[in-house]
């Protein structure tokens, strides 16, 4: 019987991997590509058909590239800085679920890796490793650009995770559970988008914040600081932060669809291929902003973090349990 059950859980931690890692490396093509059209150039277009296979052709490039370690950097934590941030970032996919329970061979298997009932305080804790990855790694570097990239990188991790929390505490009360299972069932009748627009808004700013993308890419902005928190980074060590950042885009994107739409609901299509298509909203828009907006400035974004949106945040968790305590 146990054996039985961990043969199960290898295979749905080896399929999500799987999933994850290739939509991570296409991602990053779609995302060359989509920024061609919007500058009107056509994008990486000679690895493959249509530049199919230019993921394959960098990631082999990053593979065998010279791994270079800085004269004067702290070897131990130079190393493993990268490998916590995409270890965060994909044990955040083990609390997803991806669809409802299945039978197999008589047994009742959930579409979950783990359904812990702690599963929000978990995606938390994960996402709080991230900012020791970016901060460790770039103290590591022994370079005053990695040092900025990553102090800069921790305070608005820091700040945005206060409104990111506090966004999810109306969907909290509203499922009564922080299990990510049960806030998907919770939504049985209609997705929590529909009664909570304002976290949905909040949590998506929050989240683009933690992903440090544009515009919110300070810790990384290259005519100020070179690239910032891996400035020092080459090679496989490099790429895994690459890698994180993607894993994240992709992880946020599925905790938009847990949260606000329903999760694997939807008519029709399989229930995680729903899930799948509902994450891959939140990286494209991402995309999309990335081409369309200019980057704040620090003072800009750290007013927009706790002069606005958290006590909209807070405000909103007022009028929440008003509303609920009326019906």
């Amino acid at each position: 019987m146990w054996l039985l059950g961990l043969a199960i859980l290898v295979a749905k931690m080896l399929v999500v991997l799987a999933v994850v890692f290739l939509t991570a490396a296409y991602l990053i093509l779609a995302e060359r590509k989509l920024l061609g059209r919007f500058q009107i150039r056509l994008g990486p277009n000679r690895a493959g058909w249509g530049g199919l296979l230019q993921p394959i052709a960098d990631g082999m490039k990053l593979l065998f590239k010279e791994d270079v370690i800085p004269a004067g950097v702290d070897r131990l934590i130079f190393k493993a800085a990268p490998a916590v941030v995409a270890g965060a970032a994909l044990m955040m996919l083990a609390v997803i679920p991806f669809g409802p329970s299945v039978t197999l061979w008589g047994h009742r298997v959930p579409l979950v890796i783990t359904d812990l009932n702690v599963g929000l305080l978990f995606i938390f804790a994960l996402s709080s490793m991230q900012v020791y990855g970016i901060a460790l790694g770039a103290w590591a570097s022994n370079s005053k650009y990695s040092l900025l990239g990553g102090v800069r990188g921790a305070a608005q991790m820091i700040s945005y995770e206060l409104a990111l929390g506090l966004s999810l505490v109306p969907v909290v009360m509203m499922a009564g559970s922080f299990s990510l299972v049960d806030i998907v069932d919770a939504q049985a009748r209609y997705p929590f988008l529909l009664v909570q627009p304002v976290a949905f808004l909040i949590f998506l700013i929050a989240a683009m914040v933690e992903s440090k993308r544009l515009p919110f890419d300070l810790p990384e902005a290259e005519n100020e600081l070179l690239a910032g928190y891996h400035t020092e980074y080459s090679g496989m060590r490099f790429a895994l932060y690459f890698v994180g950042e993607y894993v994240s885009m992709i992880a946020l994107g599925a905790l938009v669809a847990i949260f606000f739409l329903g999760g694997w609901r939807g008519p029709w299509l399989p229930p995680a291929l729903w899930l799948y298509l509902k994450a891959l909203i939140v990286p494209f828009f991402m995309i999309w902003t990335r081409a369309t907006l200019p980057r704040l400035r620090y003072d800009q974004l750290m007013h927009l973090g706790w002069k606005v949106l958290l006590p909209v945040a807070l405000v909103n968790i007022l009028i929440t349990g008003a509303v609920m305590l009326a019906v």
